[in-house]
Order: structure tokens, then sequence, then C-alpha cells
């Protein structure tokens, strides 16, 4: 038994090693032999008074399948994190098949002046500072609804801000907290103008909700060498003054998590400098938004074993994706991708689950011509050539494709030498 359930894990894993190796090759875009990994849009703000440029990241889409709508991510600081970021999510991604996340847009807002726009209140001595309220009305007010009149958008939205972006993702999560989901601040600076934005926070934490909001803190080493958090806490002088903080708003946040319910975790990473952090807190970050949204071993293992049952294997994976659908706050519709790849790859294995997963997708997408293709190779596999037939030619109704004419062409040519009875 021992020996049957390794041998049943390995071959879960090396079918979708095999599934999903094409499409992960095919995340990037590549054009006159340069790989593209975005698009370079513009916004003009009547509020800001100047054209922003933006850096967009749409996930490739597979026209294999219907359109669908994606979570958007907005990066402060945009032309300093756009790759990092938007490599971390293609290989978190559904299409490289770790599915650790969802495939996402990344819109990254890359600065005119920074001191301006990421900073609460103005400081006399820096002149421009002061104006991330007006900044984060450009953000809600015309950058929004820009993207989601442009791109394939749905409800999701997190905001991703370091440093000074950090403190106004803070800022945005206390003054503006039904802009986003889910909120990423990275070493925030709030020691800025002696920590006002704290005091903003503690009242705001002790009286708003944020039941359906998630929070990610990270947390960086920025204490002279030979001093820990504990002692860093006590002390007073200059050099503590960005860690202490950040520390306290983490205090400040976990003592009225019960009250509030947001959802937040934090990390100290003790061998992390204010500079090398955002990587790895982005990283961290989406983990805890989306945990469990990969399928468990479980399920994968109800799906694949050999005595499963389709009605059990697919009310697991319903529920899969309607426990991501609370994650989400919306209701999040089993992928065509996802189901499609598991039929297919059943078909070799187990033809009655293979059959269960295909019909599914037609249930669900009746207008997309994959659904009807796939259930084509699936009579095919069959045996049922006459059934084959018909399911390609409805896919051929929807959609005229190369691959699915040739199948087609092919069983009718089957069919025409065949002996006559």
């Amino acid at each position: 038994m021992k020996l049957n359930l390794i041998h049943l894990k390995k071959t879960v894993a090396l079918c979708f090693v095999i599934l999903f190796l094409a499409t992960a090759l095919k995340a990037q875009t590549i054009k006159n032999n340069l790989i593209v990994m975005g698009v370079v849009d513009s916004v003009q703000s009547k509020i800001l008074n100047e054209t922003r440029k933006l850096w967009v990241y749409v996930p490739k889409v597979d026209s294999t399948f219907l359109r669908q709508k994606y979570p958007v991510v907005y990066l402060l600081d945009g032309d300093s994190h756009f790759p990092s970021v938007t490599g971390m999510l293609q290989q978190l991604g559904v299409a490289t098949g770790n599915s650790q996340c969802p495939d996402m847009i990344v819109v990254a807002i890359p600065n005119t002046d920074r001191m301006r726009d990421l900073t609460t209140n103005s400081i006399p001595a820096l002149k421009t500072s002061g104006g991330g309220e007006k900044f984060t009305s450009f953000i809600e007010k015309e950058l929004m609804p820009h993207i989601d009149s442009i791109y394939p958008t749905n409800s999701y939205k997190i905001i991703i801000g370091h440093s000074l972006g950090g403190m106004m993702v803070i800022n945005t999560l206390v003054n503006h907290p039904n802009m986003f989901n889910g909120y990423i601040a990275i070493d925030p600076s709030m020691w800025w103008d002696r920590g006002i934005l704290l005091n903003q926070a503690r009242e705001a934490l002790k009286q708003k909700k944020y039941s359906d909001k998630k929070l990610f803190v990270g947390i960086a080493n920025t204490m002279p060498k030979g001093m820990d958090t504990t002692q860093a806490r006590k002390d007073t002088s200059a050099a503590t003054n960005h860690i202490r903080a950040i520390l306290k708003l983490k205090d400040m946040i976990q003592s009225d998590t019960a009250v509030n319910r947001l959802k937040f975790a934090y990390k100290y990473y003790p061998n992390e400098t204010h500079g090398s952090l955002p990587l790895i807190t982005e990283y961290d970050a989406l983990r805890f938004f989306f945990t469990n949204y990969a399928f468990p071993q479980e399920t994968m293992m109800k799906i694949y074993g050999k005595d499963s049952s389709p009605e059990l294997a697919l009310a697991e994976v319903q529920s899969h994706y309607d426990n991501i659908s609370k994650q989400m706050g919306f209701k999040v519709a089993l992928p065509e991708g996802v189901i499609n790849n598991f039929g297919i790859s059943l078909i070799a294995r187990n033809l009655k689950m293979a059959f269960a997963f295909l019909q599914l997708n037609i249930k669900n997408y009746p207008n997309s011509y994959n659904v009807y293709d796939s259930m084509g190779d699936y009579y095919d596999a069959a045996k049922d050539k006459t059934k084959a037939i018909e399911f390609y030619r409805k896919a051929l109704t929807l959609k005229e494709f190369p691959d699915t004419r040739s199948k087609l062409n092919k069983l009718l040519a089957l069919k025409d030498t065949a002996p006559k009875k």
C-alpha cells in the first residue's frame, strides 16, 4: 500500500509537470528579439495636473480559452519593483502550474516627484512634501477607472509600497480602507513627521472594521550592529527611530485585531537591509494572502486515484473554489483552463473521470470552442468516432482553429475509407 501511494504521488506530479510545461514556456512575449514584460500606458491626471506614465503587465492570454478577468496589483515606486513583482507572479501563478496565487495584472506607477506623492503631510524643510492624499485621490478616481476600462480586471486589488511607499500603504489602509483588499507595507517610514500617522492608525484601528482586509508588514534590520529588537524598543537615539516606529505599528495592530478583524501578519527579517527587503516580503505577503490557493495533495489524489469517484472529485474541486471565493470576497468560477487540463490529462488514465471534468466545462463555458474540441478528443480516445466528429464540428462553429479542423478531416477521411457493412 505504501509503495502504491508513493507511485501515485509521483505520477500525479509528473502529469502536472508535463501538463503545464508548454504553458510555462509562453510566460514572456518575444518581439523583434526582445523579451517584452509589459506595456507603457499613461493617464492624463487633472488631479495632479500632469501626465503619469504607467508600466502594465497583463498575464499572457491563451487564446484556447475564453478571456478571464484578473486581480490587480498597484505598485508604488513602480519602475524599481516592476521586473521582480511580475516575475514572481508568473512563477507563483496558475499558468506555470504552481497555482500558489491567481494570475494577476500589475500596474506599476513610476515616480515624478516621490517626496510629493509618497508623503502624507508637509514638512517645511522639504518643500514639495505632503501630497500623498492628492496622489491617493489620483489612484482612486483616475487611475483605477482607467485600468478597469481597458484591462480585464476583477474587483480584487492589492497595493504594495516600500519605505515612504510603505507609509502610503498604511495611510491608505487607515484613511481609505475600501480602496484595496490587500495591503503590503515594506519597511514603512512610520517615523515621518514624528510619527503622526501612528496616532491616526491608533484611533482608526480601534474604530473601523477590516474584516475582509489583509495587511502584511515586512521589517528590515536597520539597527546598529549588535543590537536586537528588545534593545531597540528601549533605545531613544535617531539610529533606531525607523524600526521603533514600525514595531510600535506592529504592536498596535496586533492589540486591536480582535476588535477590527483585520487579517494581519508581519515578519522581521534579521538578515535583510532596508534596500534588500522588498523581494522576500512581497513573496511572503502573497503566500499569506493566498493561503491554500493551490489544490491540496488530498484533492489531487481523489482526482487521479485509480478507484476515485468522479462525483466526489468534482465536489472536492468545487469546495476548493468555494473556499477561494471566501478568501477573495467574490464568487470565483471554476477556471476553464484548469478544468480542461484535468480532463485532458485524465483521458489516458481514467475515461470516466475525464468525461466528468470535460462535461463540467461544457456546462460552465458553453460558448467556448475549446470545451467541445476537448470533448471531441475524449470521444476519439473512447473510439466513438461519430461523437468525436460531432463535437469537433460544434467547436468549429464557434471558432475556426487549424488543429481542430485537422482532427476533424482525419476522422472524416477514416470514415470514408472504412469498409461498408
